[in-house]
This record gives structure tokens, C-alpha cells and sequence, in this order.
């Protein structure tokens, strides 16, 4: 597959004869929600085996394999050239694709109100062919040792069908907030521990839950020793079923970062106890804060090197953003931004004539436009670039994956992109 950004007067029609493809096969990758309004600067993932090179100025074969990691008597052979051709500017390259590794993709899933939707349950649907594991979101912990049931509709079915895991997340969550009150009493009741940890065997068997996976935030720092013996317990309980135990870790970039949100995650710890971390590398742009990108690679790779000095890093699991944020400027505090999706995004850019930056620091598109009551908006999202962007990191610092957060907002080229960079495991 290749990544093409969409230039001043491009159209499809254009961009398919380029790479000898059809229309039809570029929308239908891409799910295009503006075939006949693109975007410049507009990402397209061209849905071919391999991907090709157009020769720049100053290029040679030699030059070209170096950047394309082919020999260059080898590129020469699959383009049906002398090695020592001069090549013209604008020769159109061949590029075999590349040899995939092995990666393990959870995405969460999280059911709010009454029932689920079905549009949410279509996502689950769509994404469950290119995952290891499947989270509904979740099973919140209660103060007596019981747990609040997620809505879970016909995830079990989807997971087993596309023999994905299916991974039982648990939070401190109370009224939707993280409590570490009800945090403490967990880790430190041991009668309450003990009824809680019954209850999640009891429910994971009900199921056919594989993966019990902790999501405890905003814990007291005092609680960080009690929350690495509870997963000692836990740990060791579990393994008698032959369940695999996982933890949710806020992204830090040393053992002594102060916060609520960190000071209770042992990232050391829980490297040695579980069986693998979702560390969440996301919300440096968020909703209640400025314009900015929401999972700039920049810090996204200081918190992976930094967890790598911890704990082995194919127990590392990078937490990736679908969605972006739609904010109205000047920002001001107390303001919430818009999620959106990435498809939504490139909606709002084409309605708007709003033309697509990419913020090479950041690895992240952006635009802004004005609206129809007159106001200044700035969107930061994700595109093909940005997503492979991270999956580089994931090869280059040899982790074990990706997990999303969340699924419902619709992203096609991520999983076009998964099937071009990666195998997916199974673990059933």
C-alpha cells in the first residue's frame, strides 16, 4: 500500500490512473467521504501490493534503495532496468512490499446509556478481524467486592467469532470519575479483595473472558506498594484458569513523576507482574484543553523510551487515539472541544474549503476553517501519515503492539494500514 497526500487540482480519477488502480477500489479502502470534493493535502491510502517511487531530482538507484531498504541490483531486477540506468525525474519505481512482524491490536469499546447502539456494534464488527483483543468498557468495581455489569450486548459473540480475546476491563470508576477512595478500600480490605477477586472469576467464566485487565486511575500514591501485591494475588489467582492479566498505565516519563494520575503506577512492577501494559499515549490534546495534537509523536516516544527502561518491551502495548478534537478559538477555559473522527474531519475541511496541514514535529494533520456563525475553529486529527508514523515506533522500539481507544468513530485507513505493516496474533 502507499500513502498519497492529495495536491492542488488532484482528483481521483487522476491519483488512480498515477498508480494503476481503479476509483472504486481507492473509495471503497478509504471509505472517501468527498470523492468529489477532495482536500488538499487530503491523506489517501492507494490499496496496492508494494507501493511505487517517483524519482526526484538528484536521485539515483543506489540513492533510492538506500531510502527503500532494497538492494539497489534488486530494485533494478523487479523494474526491469540496468543498475547503472540514469533515471529520469518523475520515473515511476516499483517497491516491493515489505516483510511484516508479528503485533497483538486490542481496541476498547464502551456502551453508554441504555443499550447499544447499533452503529457501535458494527464498529466492533469491522475492527474485530484486525484485533488480538476486544474491551467493553467496563466493569466498574463496587465497594463491597461486586461489580457493575457493562453492557455487553453481542461483544462475547464478535470476539469469539473472530477469535479475538476478549478482555474483561475493570475501573475505580464511580459516577463515571475515577475514585481513589473506592481505589483504597479495594487494595487494602482484604475481605472486600477477596470477594472482588470471586466475583471476577465468577463473571469471567460467565463470559468466556481470557484477559482480566485493570484500568485503576487517580490512586492515592500512598496505595502504589498495596495496588503491585493486589496484582501479585490477582496474578496468581488467574493463572490457575489460564487467563492472562493486564494493566491500563498513565503515560509517564520517570519512576518519580508526581500527579494523582501516576504516583500509584509502578511501571517496574506491574512489567514483572502482568502479562502485558496498556500504557495510554493519548490526550496531550484534549477537550478541555488548547489546540494541539492529541497524541504528538514527540512525547508519545519520551513515555515508550522511558517505559522500556522498566520493563520488557514486548509487554507494551502503545495506546493510540481514533479520534480527533474540533475546537472553537480563541481557546478559553472551561470551553470543551468536539470529538471527531478522522472521516468527520475531512467533512468539515471539504465543506469548509479548509486545506490540510501536516505538522511534521508532531506527525499530526491539522486545519483550520471558519464557521457559518463567523467563529474560528482548529482541528487536529489522525490520517494514514500519523498512524504509521506510530507503527514505525512500534517496530523501530520492538513492542508488542497497539490498543485504541476507542471504537465508534470511524477510521477505515487504520486497518487497511494494520494488514500492510503487521500479522495480527491470536491468542485463541
Amino acid at each position: 500500500m502507499q500513502i498519497h497526500v492529495v495536491r492542488p487540482g488532484q482528483t481521483l480519477f487522476g491519483i488512480a490512473q498515477t498508480y494503476s488502480v481503479s476509483v472504486d477500489r481507492i473509495v471503497e479502502a478509504n471509505k472517501i467521504p468527498n470523492p468529489n470534493n477532495l482536500v488538499v493535502g487530503q491523506a489517501i491510502v492507494i490499496p496496492i501490493v508494494g507501493s511505487y517511487y517517483f524519482v526526484q531530482p538528484g536521485d539515483t538507484l543506489f540513492s533510492i534503495a538506500q531510502k527503500v531498504d532494497v538492494p539497489y541490483q534488486e530494485l533494478a531486477r523487479i523494474n526491469g532496468i540496468s543498475d547503472q540506468e540514469s533515471l529520469t525525474v518523475g520515473y515511476r519505481l516499483y517497491i516491493p512490499a515489505r516483510k511484516k512482524r508479528t503485533a497483538e491490536f486490542n481496541a476498547y469499546v464502551e456502551p453508554r446509556g441504555t443499550s447499544v447502539a447499533p452503529a457501535l456494534e458494527t464498529a466492533a464488527r469491522e475492527a474485530a478481524p484486525y484485533l488480538t483483543y476486544l474491551a467493553p468498557f467496563s466493569f466498574q468495581a463496587l465497594r463491597d467486592g461486586s461489580l457493575k455489569e457493562p453492557l455487553l450486548n453481542n461483544f462475547p459473540t464478535i470476539a469469539q467469532e473472530n477469535k479475538n480475546v476478549l478482555m474483561m476491563v475493570i475501573t475505580n470508576q464511580e459516577n463515571d470519575q475515577f475514585s481513589a477512595e473506592l481505589g483504597q478500600i479495594i487494595l487494602n480490605n482484604t475481605s472486600v479483595q477477596n470477594k472482588f477477586l470471586n466475583n471476577i472469576v465468577t463473571t469471567a467464566k460467565k463470559y468466556g473472558f481470557r484477559d482480566i485487565h485493570f484500568d485503576f486511575e487517580f490512586l492515592r500514591p500512598s496505595d502504589k506498594e498495596a495496588y503491585n501485591q493486589f496484582l501479585r494475588k490477582a496474578k496468581e489467582r488467574f493463572k490457575k484458569e489460564g487467563w492472562f492479566i493486564s494493566t491500563a498505565l498513565a503515560p509517564k516519563t520517570s519512576a518519580e513523576q508526581k500527579g494523582g494520575w501516576y504516583e500509584a503506577h509502578d511501571y517496574k512492577a506491574h512489567g514483572e507482574i502482568v502479562d502485558f501494559v496498556i500504557i495510554m499515549t493519548y490526550e496531550w490534546g484534549y477537550s478541555g484543553g488548547p489546540a494541539q495534537a492529541v497524541s504528538p509523536i514527540g512525547p508519545v516516544r519520551d513515555v515508550l523510551e522511558y517505559a522500556i527502561t522498566e520493563m520488557p518491551s514486548n509487554k507494551i502495548l502503545m495506546g493510540q487515539n481514533l479520534y480527533g478534537y474540533d475546537w472553537t478559538l480563541p481557546f478559553v477555559q472551561g470551553t470543551i472541544a468536539k470529538a471527531v473522527s478522522p472521516q468527520q474531519a475531512i467533512q468539515i475541511a471539504a465543506a469548509n474549503n479548509a486545506s490540510i496541514e501536516y505538522d511534521e514535529k508532531a506527525q499530526a494533520p491539522h486545519f483550520t476553517y471558519t464557521a457559518a456563525d463567523g467563529k474560528q475553529h482548529e482541528v487536529w486529527f489522525e490520517d494514514a501519515r500519523s498512524i504509521q508514523a506510530k507503527f514505525d515506533l512500534i517496530k523501530e522500539l520492538n513492542l508488542r503492539g497497539m490498543s485504541y481507544w476507542k471504537l465508534g468513530l470511524s477510521f477505515p485507513q487504520n486497518w487497511l494500514l494494520i494488514s500492510e505493516n503487521f500479522n495480527v496474533r491470536r491468542r485463541v
